[in-house]
C-alpha cells in the first residue's frame, strides 16, 4: 500500500438509512417506495402495503438466513428494508437468553445480557455491509420511537425522541447509518390568552407528515427534540415522501448536474 493507491473525490455508495417515528406515521410506506426494495419483517404489519417481503421472521437466525439468501442468490433487489429494528432487537434478546440457559435476558447478572446482544447486532450490521459492498444494495432500517432523557453537558437535562432501542444498540446503529430521519406530524404552536396577563401555548397538529433530518431546533429558544443526522446536506425538514429524499442521493444529483451542463447556455451579454 503506497502513495500510488491513494484516491481522491466522492465515492457513491449505497445509503444506510434509519427512519424512526411515531406509530402509524408511514415509516413502512416510505421504505416501500424505494425502487426494487424487499422487506425482512420481524413484526406483522405489512399486509396493507404493496411490497415484496420475506415471510415473518420469528427468530434472529431466520433474519440472518434472509440476509444470506440475498447475498448468495440471484436477484435484482436494490434496497433491503428491516421492519422493524426494535422487534429485531427482541429476537436478539431471546437468542442471548437461550444461549445462556435463562428465560429472559434480564436474568443474566449485572445487565451483561445487553452487552452480549451487541455481538449479534454487529453480526447483523456486518451482513448488511456485505450486501452493500458485494451486491450494491442500500439499507433502510425502520424503528419505533421512545422518549428519553438526554443529559446535555451544556444545558440542563431535557426529553427528546430517540429510536426505541437499548442504549448500547442505539449507539452502534446511530454511528453506522448515514441518515437518521425522525418522522412525525407537523405541529404548530398557538398562543391563547388565559386572562390576568397569562398566555398559554398549545400544539396544533396540521396532519402534515414530515421528517426531520438534523437536530437543529425550529426556534433558537428550543432544544433539540429528537435524534437525527444526514450526510447529504438535506433540508432540516422535508415532506415524508421517498421521492423528496431520493432527489438528494449522490447518483441523482450527478444526473441533474450533468443534464443541466449539457443544455445550451445563453450567450453572454456584454455592454457595447
Amino acid at each position: 500500500m503506497g502513495l500510488d493507491n491513494l484516491r481522491r473525490g466522492v465515492t457513491v455508495a449505497p445509503r444506510r438509512i434509519l427512519g424512526y417515528g411515531v406509530q402509524g406515521i408511514g415509516k413502512s410506506t416510505f421504505a416501500s417506495m424505494a425502487p426494487n426494495s424487499i422487506f425482512i419483517q420481524t413484526e406483522d404489519g405489512l399486509n396493507d402495503i404493496n411490497c415484496t417481503r420475506f415471510p415473518l421472521a420469528t427468530t434472529f437466525q431466520e433474519v440472518m438466513k434472509n440476509l444470506a439468501d440475498l447475498y448468495t442468490e440471484k436477484h435484482d433487489f436494490k434496497w433491503v428494508c428491516i421492519d422493524s429494528l426494535d422487534w429485531l432487537e427482541r429476537l436478539i434478546w431471546v437468542e442471548v437468553a437461550k444461549s445462556k440457559n435463562v428465560s429472559h435476558i434480564d436474568e443474566i447478572g449485572f445487565a451483561k445480557g445487553y452487552s452480549f446482544a451487541l455481538t449479534h447486532f454487529r453480526a447483523f450490521l456486518e451482513a448488511l455491509d456485505a450486501l452493500r459492498t458485494h451486491r450494491n444494495m442500500g439499507v433502510i432500517l425502520i424503528a419505533h420511537c421512545k422518549i428519553e432523557k438526554f443529559e446535555n453537558p451544556e444545558t440542563e437535562t431535557y426529553d427528546r425522541y430517540a429510536p426505541k432501542l437499548h442504549k448500547h444498540a442505539q449507539a452502534i446503529v446511530q454511528e453506522w447509518v448515514d441518515e437518521i430521519l425522525f418522522m412525525s406530524f407537523k405541529v404548530h404552536t398557538k398562543q391563547s390568552d388565559e386572562g390576568f396577563n397569562k398566555k398559554k401555548n398549545r400544539g396544533v397538529g396540521s396532519g402534515e407528515r414530515i421528517m426531520r433530518t438534523t437536530e437543529r431546533p425550529a426556534r433558537t429558544t428550543e432544544r433539540p427534540a429528537h435524534i437525527a443526522k444526514n450526510r447529504l446536506g438535506l433540508p432540516d425538514e422535508m415532506p415524508l415522501d421517498w421521492r423528496e429524499y431520493e432527489k438528494y442521493l449522490p447518483e441523482n444529483k450527478n444526473k441533474v448536474s450533468s443534464s443541466s451542463s449539457s443544455k445550451p447556455q445563453p450567450a453572454e451579454v456584454t455592454n457595447g
